[in-house]
């Protein structure tokens, strides 16, 4: 089998692939031939060496992903779900750009057959995220007013869906003019490009009253200005901090983080109480150990699909050997939808 290990932060060229015996199965797990990777921007973070929760759980040196597709190749002791050659997603905390993946079968799920591997792979981590942020968190009413900034990125294109599954108005906010028909043919109702236009007068324009709900990756860039376009009883959801790092350098400028660390707003309770506005913010990625919670979101998930309220996202493709291509192409934020790389 094949990995990609990264002995230590960096660039590109930290994405090293080597090779290791094939793997057996512990009990209680399957071992899968993996097909198809799912490529999330967590990844390029891991790679620079500023996702916390990979220093916390891994260290260096350390395989990135969180979720692939692909056939069980063997099952484990103690193993009864799964069956030699079953087609099956699987989630894992790191460790998911590899050839080969052994995982706890309580972490994998049937590919449903609507389903080819790069689907499959790119489904997961975006819809889990994107359901926690909406549905766990800022718990969404029929009519509501959603905003959802990087709305054609992975996590914001499967916000716009679930949010018009759940009867908001959806804003959704792109970077470019080319994301705008992607991001209208997910079902937002309004797209703001703001390369061209300014972003907080077309949301007053669009939400005089002010937004319920927005959705935030951005950091410090927009946060201030997503709570103070909040609604009464409105909800900031944000779920990472983008635009610390500068597109396609590959590497952090530690004076930008820095500075923008320094400007990240930091938001008084005593004035969110008077305010009633509310924040509420998460990492996926330490919630792994909650299988019976995620569990239940999969299933909610995989529900919605087959009943046509969501579907998968438009992938880009990259063969496994041109992993430092997918980071380069979706650090550049000229991408639509998902990456995916391919073996």
């Amino acid at each position: 089998m094949k990995k990609v290990v990264i002995e230590k932060p960096g660039s590109y060229d930290r994405l090293g692939i080597e090779e290791f015996p094939d793997l057996e199965p512990d009990e209680g797990e399957v071992v899968i031939d993996v097909k198809a990777i799912g490529v999330n921007y967590a990844d390029c973070l891991v790679r620079m060496g500023v996702y916390q929760s990979a220093k916390e759980f891994v260290g260096w040196p350390i395989t990135p992903g969180f979720e692939v597709a692909g056939i069980v190749r063997e099952a484990g002791r103690g193993a009864t779900l799964f069956n030699q050659g079953d087609r099956v997603i699987a989630a894992t905390r790191f460790g998911g750009y590899a050839t080969q993946l052994a995982v706890k079968e309580s972490n994998v799920i049937r590919l449903p057959d609507n389903l080819d591997f790069v689907q499959g792979a790119g489904f997961p981590v975006v819809y889990l995220t994107a359901y926690f942020a909406l549905h766990e968190l800022a718990h969404p009413r029929k009519g509501e007013t959603l905003l959802i900034h990087s709305a054609a990125g992975g996590v914001g294109s499967a916000l716009v869906q679930l949010g018009k599954a759940a009867g908001c108005r959806v804003i959704g906010v792109v970077g470019a003019s080319h994301k705008i028909d992607y991001t209208k043919s997910l079902g937002a109702d309004e797209v703001i490009d703001k390369s061209r236009e300014n972003l907080w007068e077309r949301v007053e324009a669009l939400a005089p009253d002010g937004c319920d709900i927005a959705m935030d990756p951005n950091g410090v860039e927009t946060l201030k200005q997503s709570y103070e376009h909040l609604a009464p009883v409105g909800r900031l959801v944000i779920y990472g901090f983008h635009t610390m790092l500068s597109k396609g350098r590959g590497t952090p400028n530690w004076i930008k983080v820095f500075w923008d660390y320094l400007r990240t707003p930091r938001f008084n309770p005593l004035t969110m109480t008077n305010k009633n506005r509310n924040v509420l913010a998460f990492n996926l990625s330490y919630l792994f150990d909650r299988t019976d919670r995620l569990k239940q979101m999969t299933e909610k998930l995989l529900e919605m699909l087959g009943e046509g309220k969501i579907s998968p996202l438009t992938s880009a493709s990259y063969p496994f050997e041109q992993v430092a291509d997918a980071h380069k192409a979706l650090e550049s934020g000229n991408t639509a939808g998902k990456i995916v790389l391919t073996v």
